[in-house]
């Protein structure tokens, strides 16, 4: 029962009321529901903080949705303290206990007394809080950590594995959370007798609103210039959490931590802080007609981001997916010494002349643990066993004499012949793959050989294909005058299954804009990207581009580039949406160039570049400036053959090509034999 309709993150204050006017270092509160991100709010003091997390609860309980809300001060303290002061290690009841005890109003609080006073029960005085903000001394609380001594752990599990994080006993300072942690538990103690409340990890979370511990700055990176980090922050994780999967979400709550709680998202930094694709992710400097690929490309590269989930897949389970972090090895490959041949293995190098050496009985075969041998010995050995103890070379079976319990051979012999050293493909530790990396049935063998059992990979990314068009039916259906068959849903469905990605057919859409709209809602509640051909230029009849452009979200790009040049890229309702020409070579090639890397991107996997070789053109053509193009060709007895037409409507010349020669901008005259660099589709990801 993970399934959370509305996220609340709430960043916290123990200070006063901070006044009318928005600020830094106050109480922010962002909401996300159904994906949905609101304006953060300004809670100008904690009273005010609790009357609007009060109603909030109440119109959401109203609704019926289930909610997650996120606080940033510890849930629990350091094992012990609890059972000192309450007789229990339950940590809610510590915030029963403090809710007894804290007085709270917008412009003061008893927060340092009550430190200082639980310092004195504990005998000393002199920990484990301390720090005093007021202007007059508080019995028990020192305002440094001069002589401090403290009973508890200094620091909770998780605080020592999350980096910077601050102690919870320090109740005052530049990023001090003592003083947040008892002024908040209290209100959440009274909200939890207020509503259906499970406190994580210390209950399971089947009731209808979940408390949870949340540090922003764990996995929100630096605000943007000029917004307030507080309100950006909680904005951010509000949007993180809601981006998760239900089961991803309960994979990231599966902690066991009863007595001191949990940070939510501690192990999955690098998962949660993806930042959201923007609504200008694909603007162009002002100023741009004609778009260069290059730089199309490198626009492409530098907004875009991965927008694909995160799993663990046993390694069989992985092929073709994309890591989603680093694989390092859990083992050494060779774990121990081993023979590389079958022969005889004895220690240290013999030179020249015949050497006699007494056999041991039995043998070393692959599987037997090390044995050992005694000095001046040989011993049988099998290609793969791992070496007796002492042993570090070995000679070749068919250049030894047996004798009477001996062997003889003739040298010189070196030091280590014929044997594995451990380690020397890969060491204990050692990163073999990085993320990003799509996996492949070798990385599945050097996973295995290293011990590996499950990883971390990319979900796949859910493309969905869109035909727009009247003129459009279904092949095998009647086609009336005026009217083609749909080639491009069908070549971009096999493209993108060849590239690796989920595909999700989307039909044909009508020559109607609310259709269209329809269409496109329906489809960005179920894919991750969408691939359209047809209505991406400026005509009567490109709805595609209209509804973008009105959605605020789209650059109609004019690509130097043959076949193709219009390009529609945008956003809708958060999903990126490539809208491709309506011509088939040129939707296949754009798809190549342009929408091949960048799903690539969101997928979660590396920014791929084609591999091209130059090759003697087997063509003859003057090629004139302004535009790169791209010749559907193949390779026959060494040279590059081009398509007899270049027509953009010859769908027959995508069939007949293995690739594509890639003409630079620049004019040129090519003749046979001159070099040319032709990119087979196997560079692409697909076959011939």
């Amino acid at each position: 029962m993970l399934g959370f309709d509305t996220i609340v993150a709430v960043d916290w204050s123990g200070g006063n009321d901070t006044g009318a006017t928005p600020r830094k270092d106050a109480i922010w509160a962002a909401v996300n529901r159904k994906g949905l991100a609101e304006s953060p709010v300004y809670l100008r003091n904690r009273q005010v903080a609790e009357e609007w997390l009060t109603a909030l609860f109440q119109a959401e309980q109203t609704a019926g949705r289930r909610v997650l809300a996120g606080f940033d001060f510890p849930f629990g303290y350091p094992a012990g303290f609890g059972a000192a002061f309450t007789g229990s290690d339950d940590p809610l009841a510590v915030w029963d206990w403090l809710e007894q005890r804290i007085t709270d109003t917008p412009k003061e609080n008893n927060r340092f007394d009550l430190a200082g006073s639980l310092n004195l029960k504990l005998g000393s005085g002199k920990g484990p809080f301390w720090f005093n903000g007021l202007g007059r001394d508080v019995s028990g609380l020192a305002r440094n950590k001069k002589d401090y001594a403290n009973p508890f752990n200094e620091k909770r599990h998780c605080e020592n594995l999350a980096k910077g994080a601050f102690t919870c006993w320090q109740m005052g300072g530049t990023g001090a959370v003592g003083g947040q942690m008892m002024t908040g538990l209290p209100v959440l103690a009274r909200l939890r007798r207020q509503f259906d409340v499970a406190v994580w990890p210390f209950q399971p979370l089947d009731a209808a609103i979940a408390f949870v511990e949340i540090w922003p700055s764990l996995t929100v990176g630096a605000a943007p210039e000029g917004e307030i980090k507080d309100a950006w922050q909680v904005a951010e994780v509000a949007r993180q959490i809601a981006a998760l999967a239900p089961e991803r979400l309960a994979e990231i709550l599966a902690v066991d931590a009863p007595v001191e709680g949990w940070i939510f998202g501690l192990g999955f930094e690098d998962e949660l802080n993806t930042p959201p694709l923007r609504n200008d992710c694909f603007a162009l400097p002002p100023g741009v007609h004609w778009t260069p690929v290059e730089e199309a490309l490198a626009v492409l590269q530098d907004r875009l981001s991965p927008v694909t989930g995160v799993e663990t897949l046993t390694v069989p389970q992985a092929l073709g997916r994309v890591l989603a972090a680093p694989v390092s090895a859990l083992r050494s490959n060779p774990p121990l010494p081993n023979t590389a041949v079958d022969g005889y293995g004895f220690a240290g190098a013999r030179g020249a002349g015949v050497h006699v050496l007494p056999l041991a009985q039995g043998r070393a075969a692959a599987g037997d643990a090390p044995r050992d041998l005694a000095e001046g010995h040989a011993v049988r050995v099998l290609t793969g066993a791992a070496l007796p103890l002492g042993v570090d070379t070995v000679v070749l079976q068919e250049d030894v004499q047996l004798g009477d319990g001996t062997i003889r051979f003739s040298g010189p012999v070196k030091a280590g012949a014929n044997t594995r050293k451990a380690g020397e493909d890969v060491v204990t530790g050692q990163e073999i793959l990085e993320a990003g990396r799509r996996v492949t049935p070798a990385d599945l063998a050097l996973m295995a050989a290293v011990g590996m059992r499950e990883i971390a990979v990319r979900k796949p990314l859910r493309v969905g294909i869109l035909s727009t068009g009247d003129e459009l039916v279904e092949a095998g259906e009647t086609a009336k005058a005026g009217q083609i068959y749909d080639a491009n849903r069908p070549m971009l469905m096999g493209l993108v299954t060849a590239f690796g990605h989920t595909c999700v057919d989307l039909g044909r859409a009508a020559d109607d804009r609310e259709d269209l709209r329809k269409r496109l809602d329906a489809a960005s509640d179920k894919v991750d990207v969408i691939l359209t051909s047809g209505g991406a230029s400026a005509g009567d009849e490109d709805h595609m581009s209209a509804l973008l452009q009105k959605a605020g979200a789209m650059t109609l790009w004019r690509i130097a580039i043959k076949p193709g040049r219009p390009l529609a890229l945008g956003m809708w309702n958060g999903v990126p949406v490539f809208g491709l020409p309506g011509n088939p070579v040129a939707a296949m090639v754009c798809t190549l160039i342009f929408a091949r890397p960048a799903m690539d991107v969101l997928a979660g996997a590396l920014w791929s570049v084609p591999q091209g070789f130059d090759v003697p053109a087997g063509f003859t053509k003057a090629k004139k400036a302004g535009r790169r193009e791209y010749l559907r060709a193949r390779i026959r007895d060494g040279r590059a053959e081009v398509f007899a037409s270049e027509g953009s409507g010859r769908i027959s010349g995508l069939s007949w090509a293995e690739g594509l020669v890639e003409l630079p901008e620049p004019a040129t005259t090519i003749n046979i034999g001159d070099p040319v660099r032709y990119i087979p589709y196997g560079s692409f990801g697909i076959g011939t």
